[in-house]
């Protein structure tokens, strides 16, 4: 993800820039070498070559080579933006604005970086599994955004019915991206959600 402006706040120390784009050309170098020879035949060391860094410095940012796939790195930023919103907007309507907002700052780039690893997540059956966690992770961190921002307990059964379909919807549609990458994945993903919010009338 590119980074957004702070709204006023120092930008990140210069120290920690370089470790982000140390981080996206890891994982920019993985991706494409996965394109070409495969997930399977790819190894850390060919990835840490490609990088240009060492074989320690790619397990330090990855410590798995499936987590150069299936970790994305943007719930920090969904949480801080989310929490931003003003508390009487709804919990739906404050989840596609902080959606829109995460993603819209993404270039097409990155956003095709991302496509791709979607794409080895449908095709590679190891990524498949390793992404069971990021997904139950997301939906774990969703679920207590949600019940702070509604005064409820995460664990209420209108929370979880309410986060776990939020997740379906986002879900069909990342996928629906990945077999068709013309798609405008930022307002796909808000008419989506802009359905579920009409209660997904047919």
């Amino acid at each position: 993800m590119k980074e957004q402006p702070h709204h006023g706040r120092p930008a990140p120390p210069l120290r920690e820039r370089k470790k982000l784009k140390t981080k996206r050309t890891i994982r920019r170098q993985a991706l494409r070498l996965f394109r070409e020879q495969g997930f399977q035949a790819t190894t850390m060391e060919q990835i840490a070559e490609a990088a240009e860094v060492s074989v320690s410095t790619v397990f330090r940012y990855f410590p798995a080579k499936e987590d150069l796939v299936v970790s994305d790195g943007y719930d920090p930023r969904f949480i801080e933006i989310f929490q931003r919103l003003p508390p009487e907007m709804g919990p739906l309507p404050a989840l596609r604005a902080a959606i829109r907002t995460t993603l819209s700052g993404a270039s097409p780039t990155e956003l095709d970086e991302d496509r791709d690893r979607e794409l080895l997540m449908l095709t590679e059956p190891e990524l498949w599994a390793a992404s069971l966690g990021n997904i139950t992770g997301s939906m774990t961190m969703l679920r207590e955004q949600v019940a702070k921002r509604t005064g409820r307990e995460p664990d209420e059964p209108a929370v979880r019915s309410f986060t776990g379909a939020v997740m379906g919807v986002m879900l069909a549609v990342w996928l629906e991206w990945a077999r068709h990458p013309e798609m405008d994945i930022v307002a796909a993903l808000d008419d989506a959600l802009a359905h579920l919010e009409a209660g997904l009338p047919l």
